[in-house]
């Protein structure tokens, strides 16, 4: 029962060790003033969807689905709105490589 114990106590101490290493990383980034701009830029594109929720059909504009809801002739309203964005993004790896 005390190794048990014992064990639970060198864990302990070795997570906060952990946890203060991590915290000292932070910190060091931080202090370097690093604003990840060293970071590679990726070129995606971004779609803005607008669609009625009870009905499926899609808006070319967020205006014409304003002028839908104030259409006398039909029942969509404001409520019916659902806006949707669509990123794509090229493939490339992710990770790092290593030598070999």
């Amino acid at each position: 029962m005390f190794q048990d114990q014992n064990l639970e106590n060198v864990q302990a101490v070795t997570k906060k060790d952990f946890q203060n290493l991590k915290k000292e990383v932070i910190r060091n980034t931080i202090d370097k003033e690093d604003n990840m701009t060293d970071l590679p830029k990726i070129k995606a594109e971004a779609k803005e969807i607008i669609k009625n929720k009870r009905t499926g059909k899609i808006y070319a504009s967020k205006e014409e689905f304003d002028a839908d809801v104030l259409d006398p002739n039909t029942d969509t309203v404001q409520e019916d709105l659902r806006q949707d964005l669509e990123v794509k993004v090229p493939n490339f790896i992710m990770g790092a490589l290593t030598k070999k």
